[in-house]
């Protein structure tokens, strides 16, 4: 039996995919009047109370809200995240309005990352069950609620991962170091029969 040699930690590095940040303009918008004025816009009150801005580049979403508050999701970073926000408050300003950009900050940070190994989920939730829940009949993936740092992990029987809640990066490096570990620990042996 050859058994493959499993990468180690470092080797692997999650790839951050989506980066959502707030901020707030300090003054009360006219939806309507945004959407008529950029072409970038679109606004269907039936459906969702925000105009949906798009920038290109960086390519990422707006949310706009009356009230002032933006969502900016869809950056593959917080540098992206912050100049897609800033790009929608220039737009902003060009109509009139008395916008500032305040209180800029990343609420949530998605990265994923493969392991390189299957995993058995089921011994995982077992060994843990004060962090973890799987219901494969539900979810295909075992969710796991890291403390410290305040991560949640979405891992699949694959060996792929989906790190979410970070709100820095180095939060969710530190989160792939804490549990790649105890993955290793839940790798699924695969024995082959040779024929002779």
């Amino acid at each position: 039996m050859m058994e493959t040699q499993q990468p180690s930690a470092s080797e692997i590095v999650p790839t951050i995919q989506n980066v959502i940040s707030t901020v707030n303009l300090g003054c009360k918008l006219d939806l309507h009047q945004i959407t008529v004025q950029a072409q970038n816009a679109e606004y269907n009150p039936k459906r969702l109370h925000s105009v949906i801005m798009r920038t290109r580049e960086p390519k990422a979403t707006v949310l706009i809200f009356a009230s002032g508050k933006m969502v900016c999701t869809g950056a593959k970073s917080e540098a992206e995240s912050e100049l897609a926000a800033r790009k929608c408050v220039r737009t902003i300003l060009k109509m009139g309005f008395d916008a500032k950009f305040n209180d800029f900050k990343i609420q949530n940070m998605v990265a994923n990352c493969d392991v390189r190994f299957p995993i058995r989920l089921e011994g995982l939730a077992y060994a843990n069950p004060q962090c973890t829940s799987y219901e494969p009949e539900l979810f295909p993936g075992l969710r796991y609620r890291m403390k410290e740092p305040k991560i949640t992990l979405l891992v699949f029987a694959s060996g792929k991962l989906v790190i979410t809640s970070a709100k820095r990066r180095e939060d969710i490096h530190k989160a792939f170091e804490v549990i790649y570990p105890a993955l290793g620990e839940f790798k699924k042996v695969c024995y082959s029969s040779i024929a002779s």
